[in-house]
């Protein structure tokens, strides 16, 4: 038996072992992401491409949970982590059936390029769907909680492994981002953008992402400050940097970096990547030009093999789930629970939801997006045996006796359905289904045809992103003239991101962020009132794009619930029930040591007559700081369910990192003064506050 396989030694000695059992071409073949097998050591080829963003990806059948924003929706890191449990058990079972036929291409693998922990400074950014939203604390929370849920709890033998990306200051625009150049001040760099990869760290992730983008100047594949000393020197990361695709031919093409492919990947090998993910060759001629220096070659494979042996890949196989174990009753049925806690009910006028289907004769249910598969789905995502659409959904709930009246009204986009047919020419067929219905149910917005990552989305003038927070098309006027019949209007707007809704035209608008296989299901349950909605917006739903800075522009200032002062349509945290809470008895203690975690405790009453669940928020905010901080930032969130007249008292933890202030050159300091603590519904509406002292 070979040294390296002897399960008995230390981490580091195995390595040690099958460092020295490699020849110099046989490292070479391990550097690009398509790893070489090494067949005289026993060794398969290895891919370390995979995706799991939202559920396994790519590669099958597969359990598909709401997309990321619509997790963060939630606001229960919990349902993250178990997620990332279910995309273990799947993707273990994936992997060892695929190797058993000999398949170790790509998207078989267990390294995992997810959870994306970039943050949603901007909604115009495509690609925001993907992320856990606009607020650092939240993002890494939920980052975390993947990180934990796909890994596992023992650090040496990992299920699976998690990679944070994309690593920094990553958020658009699409269009240029294999070349753009965030221009960032360090106190943004530390407040915002680097929190949610650190706290992804601290919680064990074994792989991280380098952004195609530079900040300040330098691309971040070539970024030796950031992948070295901040992410391994000053965080202690010790696993496999892998480069975003494409990365090393951007740093020609793109940035003008270097001179030629050779170049670019032995420079990213010298500022600290271990696995470049590009289809060009040029690792073996950059080795034989003498432009990669042996023990850069080494180090990067010792960071490759650690994580390698972590999860057993040169072990016998252990832990493996049966293929049977995919897309299993249990796991559907969790990822209809997500769906559920994910919709965000944002006006119910009258109490118009919910909807008591026995008593309606007929509903219309009109929109392109009402029997869509792809604003299920979102992007990254696996393949569902079964999807049930929004209107699938809706004919379900309303039964036999209630008729649901279906109409396209329009296209997502297009001005008419199909090429011979005239502008507007689905128009009078949707007013005609609303005249006749009792309750009209619009589904309008976005998918990920409009909205997503450069070259993947329809919208090809803005790449993937959005000009505009404004519903595309003819959607807007099929609203206008559907609510003119003077029907009762429910709008279920579905996008992967915050669009300016016009809710002066509906009674009730409900927010669906891309809810998964199972979403028309939760859709209908939460319209019929079987389930009490609870979800809180990840993002703040602006009136204009106008109301913002320029997209290219990554300071913080006037973006997001911490920085923005403006009027909003919907704040941050921001979601109605179809009941009432009420908070009281704020207790704090009058002050703490700096460093110390803060308890909190609040008493919560449900006043109302349903059942439901609410999102306890807590913010901290810093009275005359000596330098710029939030207005306020989350610092806590607790999910719970209360019946009727039931009252709870609601224990909250703040960590001291809450507490932090970073200043302009980066530092971030616990400094003695007073701070505010908000409890409440939502980012601008506090039910109790109080202050203390921080010594």
């Amino acid at each position: 038996m070979e040294k390296f396989r002897n399960v008995a030694l230390p981490l580091e000695e195995r390595i040690d072992a099958l460092l020295s059992a490699l020849t110099v071409d046989e490292k070479l073949g391990f550097i690009n992401y398509r790893n070489e097998g090494v067949p005289r050591l026993g060794i398969p080829p290895y891919v370390w491409w995979n995706e799991a963003l939202h559920g396994l990806a790519r590669s099958g059948t597969a359990t598909v949970f709401p997309q990321a924003i619509a997790m963060a929706a939630t606001f229960t890191p919990e349902l993250v982590e178990r997620m990332g449990e279910v995309i273990a058990k799947e993707g273990r079972a994936r992997h060892f059936e695929s190797a058993r036929y000999g398949d170790y291409g790509t998207y078989k693998g267990l390294t995992y390029w997810s959870p994306n922990v970039n943050i949603f400074r901007d909604p115009r950014w495509g690609r925001g769907q993907e992320t856990y939203g606009e607020c650092p604390w939240l993002t890494g929370e939920m980052g975390a909680a993947y990180v934990r849920g796909v890994q596992g709890d023992d650090p040496e033998h990992l299920k699976a492994a998690a990679t944070p990306k994309h690593f920094a200051v990553h958020s658009g625009p699409e269009k240029t981002r294999l070349g753009f150049d965030s221009r960032v001040s360090e106190k943004d760099l530390r407040e915002t953008y680097l929190p949610a990869f650190h706290q992804c760290v601290k919680a064990g992730a074994q792989s991280v992402m380098s952004a195609y983008n530079a900040v300040n100047g330098t691309p971040c594949s070539v970024n030796s400050r950031l992948l070295n000393e901040i992410l391994r020197d000053e965080w202690g990361f010790d696993g496999a940097v892998v480069t975003d695709a494409g990365a090393g031919e951007a740093l020609v093409r793109d940035h003008k970096h270097c001179a030629d492919y050779p170049a670019a990947i032995a420079e990213e090998l010298g500022s600290g990547v271990d696995v470049v993910t590009d289809w060009a060759a040029g690792v073996r001629e950059a080795y034989e030009r003498g432009l990669i220096a042996e023990a850069d070659l080494d180090r990067a494979l010792r960071n490759q093999l650690r994580v390698k042996f972590r999860l057993g890949l040169f072990d016998p196989p252990r832990d493996v789930p049966p293929c049977d174990v995919i897309e299993c009753p249990e796991h559907r049925a969790l990822a209809l629970d997500a769906a559920r806690r994910s919709i965000v009910l944002l006006k119910n006028d009258g109490n118009i939801l919910p909807l008591d289907f026995a008593k309606l004769k007929s509903v219309a249910v009109i929109g392109p997006n009402a029997d869509s598969r792809e604003v299920l789905m979102g992007n990254y995502f696996g393949t569902p045996t079964r999807t049930v659409t929004l209107l699938e959904g809706i004919l379900d709930a309303a039964g036999g006796d209630c008729r649901v009246i279906y109409a396209r009204g329009c296209e997502p986009v297009a001005r008419k359905t199909e090429g011979c047919a005239e502008e507007y020419d689905r128009i009078a067929e949707a007013v005609s289904a609303a005249e006749r219905a009792d309750v009209a149910i619009l589904c309008l917005g976005l998918n990920p045809l409009i909205e997503g990552e450069a070259g993947d989305a329809f919208n090809s003038e803005a790449a993937g992103d959005k000009v505009s927070l404004e519903l595309p098309g003819l959607q807007k006027l099929l609203l206008e003239k559907v609510a003119a019949v003077g029907k009762p209007v429910i709008l279920v707007a579905v996008s992967g991101s915050a669009l300016a809704l016009p809710e002066e035209s509906a009674a009730g608008v409900v927010q669906c962020f891309y809810p998964g296989a199972e979403g028309g299901t939760a859709l209908a349950e939460v319209l019929s009132g079987r389930v009490n909605p609870s979800g809180r917006l990840p993002v703040t739903f602006y009136r204009s794009a106008d109301d913002l800075p320029p997209f290219e522009d990554y300071a913080m200032a006037g973006r997001t619930y911490r920085f923005f002062g403006g009027e909003v349509l919907h704040p941050f945290g921001f979601g109605l029930s179809y009941t009432e809470f009420r908070y009281s008895g704020l207790s704090v203690p009058g002050r703490i040591a700096a460093g110390e975690p803060l308890k909190v405790a609040v008493g919560v009453e449900n006043t109302g007559k349903r059942a439901g669940e609410t999102v306890v928020q807590l913010y901290v905010a810093a009275l005359n700081p000596p330098t710029r901080a939030p207005q306020k930032q989350l610092a806590a969130v607790k999910r719970i369910s209360l019946k009727p007249g039931e009252t709870r008292q609601v224990g909250l933890e703040v960590k001291p990192e809450s507490f932090l202030l970073p200043f302009d050159d980066g530092e971030r300091k616990l400094l003695p003064g007073a701070w505010r603590i908000e409890v409440g519904h939502d980012s601008r509406r506090s039910a109790a506050t109080t202050e203390i002292e921080l010594i």
